[in-house]
């Protein structure tokens, strides 16, 4: 009966802020490189390759590392490994800027140089990892389960305000030099592990029993699992096409392809930032808002195949975000219902991982289909999302 009545009056008083604010700086930080890579590539005499390995190299560490730290959150506390999360990547990402610095300073050998990229990258993606798990571990130890999805909306929210402004921020200060903006990016982990540290509160509710492993074919987390992988492998896939689709189907020349490129991952990210404020406000069901969502995102997917003009892009673009807007923090939701308070942590981490494969297969499944036809690719990622949408439930979820 205690109990009963200590978790809405806990729940009343946590602050979810402080993990959206680092959430937010994190991802700017990660999104700056991604959209510096390009021109540092090129300065350092990489190839198109070399530069696709070392962005992909976080997604592989993701997909390594999502259930390890899972696990440590379930057994040292969500604010410790968080705040372990911060502080190691703010000291990976000084690192990484500061070896970045000298190699456009000194030009090292080619070798050398992405070396140091996969290394640099690898470190920053093995401890950004932590973040996006020990944050829905810390949601679902503190939100009851009918407010999940809203309190996961937030956070996708937030991730996509940093989607937005990293790589906006890193383009004006790019003007003066390629290793300013990164310098100014390592900036704000420092500020994100002081935060987390004044301002999270230690709310270890899972503590209170013995941590439980989740194994991932566990049939109660099977659709969260499916839904996360599908989900992150459609997003990867128009991520890593757009630009060819620009110069292939829409006959752009590079400098218009480019643009048209960028403007359609803003609108990406503006649609991602607007669809899941409307999920905070509706509250559904995860299961409701993954069909809506996925049926939305697949018709996105789907017109965007056949569009003939870079606005038309941009608006398919912006409809497959919106869909998509809803189905992240479905799944997360979805996930931390299934499965008990000491389950939560390694939950989390099962789902980091289903994300992580999904943005390693991703890019290579993408780039390899477009080779038949640039269509292909969105049509297979609406085809996915269109039987995620219609996938049949024994049960109310």
């Amino acid at each position: 009966m205690n109990s009963a009545q200590e978790a809405p009056a806990r729940t009343a008083t946590f602050d979810i802020r402080p993990l959206l604010v680092a959430n937010m700086a994190c991802t700017m930080a990660m999104m700056a490189f991604v959209s510096l890579i390009g021109p540092i590539a090129r300065t350092l005499g990489l190839a198109a390759w070399q530069a696709g390995a070392a962005v992909t190299v976080a997604g592989v560490v993701w997909m390594l590392l999502a259930r390890p730290w899972g696990q440590a959150s379930d057994r040292f506390g969500r604010r410790r490994v968080l705040l372990l999360a911060t502080v190691g990547f703010t000291a990976a990402y000084w690192a990484l800027c500061v070896f970045i610095d000298g190699a456009l300073r000194y030009l090292p050998s080619a070798s050398l140089a992405f070396a140091g990229l996969i290394l640099g990258r690898g470190l920053v993606g093995a401890f950004y990892a932590a973040l996006p798990v020990g944050g829905a571990a810390l949601i679902a130890d503190n939100i009851e389960p009918q407010h999940r999805a809203r309190a996961m909306a937030s956070l996708g929210a937030a991730n996509a305000v940093g989607l937005v402004l990293g790589p906006a921020l890193a383009a004006l200060l790019a003007r003066h030099s390629l290793s300013l903006p990164l310098y100014a990016m390592a900036v704000l982990p420092m500020l994100a592990a002081l935060l987390l540290y004044f301002k999270l509160q230690r709310q270890e509710l899972h503590l209170k029993q013995p941590p439980r492993p989740v194994r991932l074919h566990d049939p109660r987390l099977r659709r969260a699992l499916v839904v996360a992988f599908v989900a992150m492998l459609c997003v990867s896939v128009a991520q890593i096409t757009v630009g060819f689709f620009a110069l292939d189907r829409l006959r752009l020349p590079p400098a218009d392809a480019a643009q048209a490129a960028g403007i359609a991952l803003t609108m990406v990210g503006v649609a991602l930032i607007c669809s899941q404020l409307l999920v905070r406000k509706l509250e559904w069901p995860p299961l409701r808002m993954i069909r809506v969502g996925a049926s939305v995102a697949a018709l996105g997917f789907a017109s965007g195949a056949w569009v003939d003009s870079a606005v038309l892009l941009w608006a398919c673009y912006f409809v497959a975000a919106a869909g998509m807007g809803w189905v992240f923090p479905a799944f997360s939701a979805l996930a931390a219902n299934a499965v008990d308070a000491s389950e939560q942590g390694s939950t989390a981490g099962s789902i980091g991982a289903a994300q992580g494969l999904g943005v390693v297969i991703g890019p290579l499944a993408g780039t390899l289909i477009y080779a038949f036809d640039p269509r292909l690719p969105y049509l297979a990622a609406a085809l996915l999302l269109a039987l995620i949408a219609f996938w049949p439930s024994s049960s109310r979820q």
